[in-house]
């Protein structure tokens, strides 16, 4: 778990933001938490859907499908980012540039897992990610996203600790980074001027007592925007 390292991506704006990409030892933990989940279901379901005869193979074919596709699609859309094996070991999924998951990439991801399978017990996504300073696997690299602890700095340095709160609106990528830039900066800057700075995001930040309490609201829309939700 100590091999993992930080590296410095890039916005499609061109601000830098440092991720810690985590190893494969992690991963392979969070792997076998969330296997064993799945498995603790699917014999739970077996137990009880063995006395509904042909109609609860049926149903367990499905449940099987769903714990094996959907179980990290749907995890990785929720808040956080993450599958429970994940969220355990404190890993989170987000697009190379450090900004939440997609749909699309979470859908890419792991779809592509039957090619990291090959040619069995997942060599072809271990090699991957042994011989990549990013440890991406070959899901990771066709949807461009990346597996980091959550722990990581946003554009510009670390976003101080804050309660998470969703933006007033959907924000734009682009919105997002700037949100993102500020906060990582606003312990450089005075108090006075990082809130004056973040009265300019006004109307994106959700409702407040009044203006004065901008920064903290910035803070907390950045913490949401990272995943701690």
């Amino acid at each position: 778990m100590k091999l993992d390292s930080t590296i410095n991506a890039e916005t499609p704006e061109g601000i830098a933001i440092r991720l810690r990409p985590a190893g494969a030892s992690a991963r392979l933990l969070a792997y076998s938490v969330d296997w064993m989940i799945r498995m603790g279901v699917l014999l739970a379901a077996n137990i009880g859907l063995s006395l509904a005869g042909g109609l609860g193979t049926g149903i367990e074919l499905l449940l099987m499908f769903g714990l094996e596709w959907l179980y990290p699609i749907v995890f990785e859309l929720m808040p956080g980012a993450a599958t429970p094996g994940k969220r355990a070991l404190g890993l989170q999924v987000t697009m190379d540039d450090g900004l939440p998951v997609t749909p699309s990439a979470a859908v890419v991801r792991n779809l592509l897992r039957a090619a990291d399978f090959m040619p069995f017990l997942y060599t072809a996504g271990l090699a991957s990610m042994l011989l990549r300073r990013d440890f991406k696997r070959l899901g990771d690299l066709a949807a461009g996203t990346l597996v980091v602890h959550v722990g990581r700095e946003g554009p510009g340095g670390r976003i101080p600790e804050a309660a998470a709160l969703a933006p007033r609106v959907p924000l734009q990528r682009a919105q997002q980074v700037a949100i993102l830039q500020l906060a990582g900066r606003s312990t450089r800057l005075t108090p006075e001027r990082f809130e004056e700075l973040a009265a300019l995001a006004h109307g994106a930040l959700p409702p407040g007592r009044d203006d004065e309490d901008a920064g903290r609201r910035l803070l907390a829309v950045a913490q949401w925007l990272v995943g701690q939700r």
